[in-house]
């Protein structure tokens, strides 16, 4: 990892009188950072809640430009990937830097499917569960307990274990995320089928039985591959901060990601498409529509439109580009009209055109299309955010391994502004 490059200097002027020289990082995209580290030694601290404004690592992963819809994963424009690539292509770009050769990609799908496996004792964890369980509550549980299987080979320091550590946290996901289905409904486990491609073993393993063959559909198949395409990472957001954070004090990287998946699992953050189903559900009917609409034009009304707009995009999110003539892909492919998806379809067409949402830029974002492609593939709400955390993983060892490739490590220690009591004592009473 190259230093930070300054060629600028900031100065702080405090009321006081005192003046600080601060160097400006510069960066190869986007918005520069002013270094704030020497205030330390001056008991200064800056502020800034939620770190919106504080860059906390450098990364050469991806990089975000909200106010243009812009998304590059190692330079390359998320629906260039998205439309020509699969997800193992992309998972290759974002753990190596490039995108694989044919004989690259070869090697790198076979040491994936050779782990994609997990060991049979592990199976009885499940058994520990409630059935109703949020299996988000079981993804965390059962990612973390993978430490307890593959611990004593680790060694950080070293590349070639860092190596296998990820593949085998890209491996083991989807069979986890599919066990946690199963488990929830009743049904045995599925092994995993090696011959299929990343996209289609899942869906193997979440909707096989023992019963009867299982055909992939290829057009699921692309959707499903897309989906995982494009949340497989997006910059510095609350899991990847979170997964470096954990990470940053050296324990077992299952336990790392397992970080990751506790901070997804939020409905401001993962749970965002499942939140977008509860609404249309909301909703109801095409004729409910004009009515909640109105609400959502109303600032002092509680109700808000999920899968609209973006924190960071302040433009079209990039990935919606794709996921929309996906989403209608599936629709077409397989004839499902109902209630919730005519909902859908006419919020969709209603935000397009509508002056108040196109002003704000109030357009369907990727959790609005995500959503309803997994509904129509049959995954329940309840999945979703399981789906999103066996995507995300990619980004997660991504960034995990940057971190170890970077010199001086150092381990996150934020700093507060205390607002408690100043010292007092205990009254003591003979």
């Amino acid at each position: 990892m190259p230093k930070l490059h300054t060629t600028l200097t900031a100065e702080l002027h405090l009321s006081d009188g005192r003046k600080f020289a601060l160097p400006v990082y510069q960066s190869n995209l986007g918005y520069h950072a002013i270094g704030v580290e020497a205030l330390q030694k001056e008991k200064l601290f800056t502020y800034d809640q939620g770190l919106t404004s504080t860059a906390l690592c450098q990364s050469s992963i991806t990089y975000i430009d909200g106010e243009q819809g812009i998304l590059l994963h190692r330079g390359y424009p998320i629906d260039e990937l998205a439309s020509h690539k699969s997800y193992l292509d992309v998972a290759y770009l974002l753990l190596n830097g490039e995108l694989p050769t044919s004989e690259q990609f070869a090697q790198f799908k076979q040491e994936i499917s050779a782990h994609y496996m997990v060991n049979e004792q592990f199976t009885r964890l499940f058994q520990g569960f409630r059935r109703d369980s949020h299996p988000m509550a079981v993804m965390c549980a059962a990612t973390s307990a993978l430490a307890a299987f593959y611990n004593d080979e680790l060694k950080l320091d070293c590349e070639l274990s860092r190596e296998k550590t990820a593949i085998r946290l890209l491996a083991k996901m989807p069979t986890l995320a599919a066990m946690c289905y199963k488990y929830s409904i009743g049904r045995p486990f599925m092994y995993p089928q090696n011959h299929l491609s990343y996209a289609g073993n899942f869906l193997y393993m979440m909707f096989a039985t023992p019963c009867e063959p299982y055909v992939v559909n290829p057009v699921l198949e692309r959707a499903m591959d897309r989906i995982f395409t494009l949340h497989a990472d997006h910059e510095q957001n609350a899991s990847t901060s979170s997964v470096r954070s954990v990470a940053s004090s050296g324990p077992n990287p299952f336990a790392c990601i397992s970080a990751g998946i506790a901070s997804l699992w939020g409905p401001a953050h993962g749970g965002a498409n499942e939140a977008c189903i509860r609404m249309l559900e909301q909703i109801g009917s095409v004729e409910n529509i004009p009515h909640f609409i109105e609400r959502a034009k109303d600032k002092n009304n509680p109700f808000r439109l999920m899968g609209f707009g973006h924190r960071v995009y302040k433009n079209y999110d990039p990935r919606a580009k794709v996921m929309r003539e996906t989403c209608h892909d599936v629709l077409q492919e397989l004839g499902v009209s109902t209630p919730l998806l005519e909902v859908a379809m006419e919020l969709e067409r209603i935000a397009l055109n509508d002056p108040y949402f196109i002003e704000r830029k109030l357009y369907p974002n990727v959790d609005f299309y995500s959503g309803l492609i997994l509904q129509a593939i049959g995954i329940p709400t309840s999945m979703f955010t399981v789906v999103f955390a066996l995507a995300r993983t990619v980004g997660w060892i991504a960034n995990w391994k940057e971190m170890y490739e970077q010199d001086g490590l150092k381990i996150v220690r934020p700093r507060q502004i205390y607002t408690g009591h100043t010292e007092r004592h205990v009254e003591i009473t003979e």
